[in-house]
């Protein structure tokens, strides 16, 4: 098949050919995009709203969450995101799909994680990048679109209820809170994360209990919302 990208002059390395002396355009004739299984890529953001400057408490944080319209996890709530289009940078996803579910754009977002157990959808294999952003509640206008049957923001807060450390490894067990009284809801997500001490710190956040979020969307927060108070 023909290369996906028009210009491939980047791609030539040296300019000799491979062992089975092919060059570069006579390899990506002959190439097949389909001979590996290929994952689905989806991005979704955690998008944070606080009154006035930040502070190490984080009182009065809230978070934007969508309400699912559709199967899977249809009614529950959910961080906007969706799928990658075929020649579309991760944030341009990001972005796309913040501003198509929620209205909200023009935010800058930080990449903060990628999430990619193979259980996580039951539509296909799903790999998702997550991406943070910290706003001015009062700067932006939330308006549910696509397939979000609501768009609001929540008041959120994070409390450590164990923490357990052996073996040069680290178990913290976290509590999330999240709430909306307009929309009566009002749920907790249990959330663990995983750390090894090392010089190499692998990290994973897992839900335990997922309350009325989807997914690990708690798991997503939880990493987003440890990220954001350990700056402060």
């Amino acid at each position: 098949m023909p290369s996906f990208l028009k210009d491939i002059s980047r791609f030539y390395g040296t300019g000799e050919k491979n062992a089975k002396g092919q060059t570069l355009e006579e390899f990506l004739r002959e190439y097949d995009p389909y001979k590996y299984e290929t994952p689905s890529c989806t991005t979704d953001a955690v998008i944070f709203a606080c009154p006035g400057k930040p502070d190490g408490l984080l009182e009065g944080l809230k978070v934007l969450l969508i309400r699912r319209g559709n199967h899977p996890s249809i009614g529950l709530w959910a961080l906007p995101g969706g799928f990658i289009n075929l020649r579309e940078n991760l944030e341009d996803t990001a972005m796309r799909e913040l501003e198509e579910e929620t209205g909200v754009k023009g935010v800058v977002m930080e990449q903060i994680a990628t999430y990619g157990d193979y259980d996580r959808d039951p539509r296909s294999r799903v790999i998702t990048t997550a991406y943070m952003a910290l706003v001015d509640e009062r700067d932006v206008s939330v308006k549910a679109g696509d397939d979000a049957a609501d768009a609001v923001w929540c008041g959120v807060s994070l409390e450590c209820l164990k923490s357990v450390q052996k073996d040069g490894r680290v178990w913290n067990t976290y509590s999330l809170k999240v709430e909306n009284e307009e929309r009566n809801l009002k749920t907790e997500a249990l959330v663990e994360e995983e750390e090894g001490c090392g010089l190499i710190r692998d990290k994973k956040f897992k839900v335990i209990q997922p309350g009325l979020i989807a997914v690990d969307h708690a798991a997503i927060i939880v990493q987003a919302l440890a990220l954001l108070k350990k700056r402060l």
